[in-house]
């Protein structure tokens, strides 16, 4: 196991505790206050179960990332990552799932997700390079996004809403969880 691969045996509340923390701590950094929107309870539990199993594997392993450096074609977090090479490895680490390798490849993978549909764990495409789904990310809910973005930069937390990623959104996709064979279930 390397440094940066964490064994992930937390129960799910756990995760999806520590995933709330850290938006709720990256808005803080941003100046900006994140809204889970989650309606008013007075039981803290039962805010936490609406957290999606989604978000708690894909984007608590994504998060993990945070401050990797970008590398063009980098595969892994010792000696760095590119935007699609990050999807490759969180989709592998959360779910076991091979993805395709590229970003315009990953653009027709799984299921077409309007943008007002978004939920933690789908991915997020953007032209960066003149040309349409040339960069991707994992959307973490909230209008943010996390991503490696490019040479001399490293994996971070953007807004969607800021006006460069707003007018060079190409489209998002979602791609299905594994099932668990039944087996595995008992």
């Amino acid at each position: 196991m390397t440094t940066f691969q964490h064994p992930f045996r937390l129960g799910r509340l756990t995760r999806a505790a520590m995933f709330a923390a850290a938006l709720t701590t990256a808005g803080t950094a941003w100046g900006s206050d994140i809204s889970l929107a989650f309606p008013p309870s007075d039981k803290p539990v039962s805010r936490l179960h609406q957290l999606t199993d989604r978000a708690s594997e894909l984007a608590m392993r994504a998060m993990g990332m945070l401050g990797i450096h970008y590398k063009y074609g980098g595969n892994t977090p010792e000696t760095g990552l590119d935007c699609s090479g990050l999807v490759h490895l969180i989709f592998k680490e959360a779910w076991g799932k091979d993805v395709p390798r590229t970003a315009k490849e990953l653009s027709q993978t799984g299921e077409h997700v309007d943008k007002a549909d978004l939920q933690p764990g789908d991915l997020v495409f953007y032209n960066t390079l003149k040309r349409r789904f040339s960069h991707v990310g994992i959307y973490l809910g909230d209008h943010k996004f996390i991503h490696a973005p490019s040479t001399g930069g490293k994996v971070r937390i953007e807004s969607m809403d800021v006006g460069y990623w707003k007018k060079r959104f190409n489209g998002a996709r979602r791609i299905s969880e594994p099932t668990m064979p039944q087996a595995s279930m008992q």
